[in-house]
């Protein structure tokens, strides 16, 4: 585990790159509501004031987490590894969890929902997000993951990459990352709406599963796209840049 980055430098270090060194600190972040995926450029500093968390707290927990044995530093594994990883682990969660979610809403709006307004809103953003995020899945195994996967092969190989339908890849990343932003702001619009998840007296058994299954789909989806944003996406804007430029000489 790397040693832990005096006081002084972690506050100015964006939050991205802190969980880049040691991903474990991610649990931190998520434990703590510091946005460490979209919101990941910006510094600790910043990031703690956003939060309301004093700098104090949230260095003694750094300074405490240990990285486990067996997470993979991603930014030296492949990147045709690291995009199976993100569809195996993180696509397959979500599709999984949208299906039960979205049934699980409709139980308890039925019984609740005329006591609890907000649990209208909450399904009707749940379904959007529920629909986006499907559609954005699918983009990226048939289209940008299976082209990045080609970029790597190329690289490895010596040869020129195909052409692209879209261009550059920059293009669907950047499409992509607008769905992340997206992702995000209803992630927290569902937080907010629900006084973080609290469940209210008086709940059935599916409400709290319901309270206790939406975090858990947020935490999973600040990782994929941290994975995505701070990781993949910058390395394989790079490596089509490496292409560029030898192909000017």
């Amino acid at each position: 585990m790397p040693a832990p980055l005096p006081s002084h430098r972690i506050v100015e270090t964006p939050v991205r790159d802190l969980v880049l060194e040691t991903p474990a600190r991610a649990r931190v972040f998520e434990r703590l509501g510091i946005d460490y995926c979209c919101g990941g450029r910006q510094t600790l500093r910043d990031a703690c004031q956003a939060a309301n968390r004093s700098i104090g707290e949230v260095t003694a927990e750094l300074e405490r987490v240990e990285s486990s044995a067996a997470e993979t530093d991603w930014r030296n594994a492949s990147l045709a590894d690291l995009a199976q990883h993100i569809v195996d682990k993180h696509h397959s969660f979500t599709q999984a969890e949208i299906n039960r979610l979205t049934n699980l809403i409709v139980k308890v709006v039925v019984a609740h929902g005329a006591s609890r307004p907000e649990l209208a809103r909450l399904q009707t953003i749940f379904a959007g997000l529920g629909e986006e995020l499907t559609e954005h899945m699918r983009k990226e195994e048939t289209l940008l993951f299976p082209y990045i996967s080609e970029l790597e092969e190329a690289a490895r190989t010596g040869h020129r990459p195909p052409e692209p339908m879209f261009g550059t890849v920059q293009n669907p990343i950047a499409a992509m990352t607008m769905d992340h932003e997206a992702s995000a702001q209803a992630l927290e619009k569902m937080r907010e709406m629900t006084d973080g998840y609290a469940v209210p007296k008086g709940a059935c058994a599916s409400y709290r599963a319901l309270y206790q299954a939406l975090p858990a789909l947020a935490a999973d989806l600040h990782q994929h796209i941290h994975l995505e944003n701070n990781i993949l996406f910058p390395r394989a804007i790079e490596l089509e840049d490496n292409f560029s430029q030898h192909s000017r000489r």
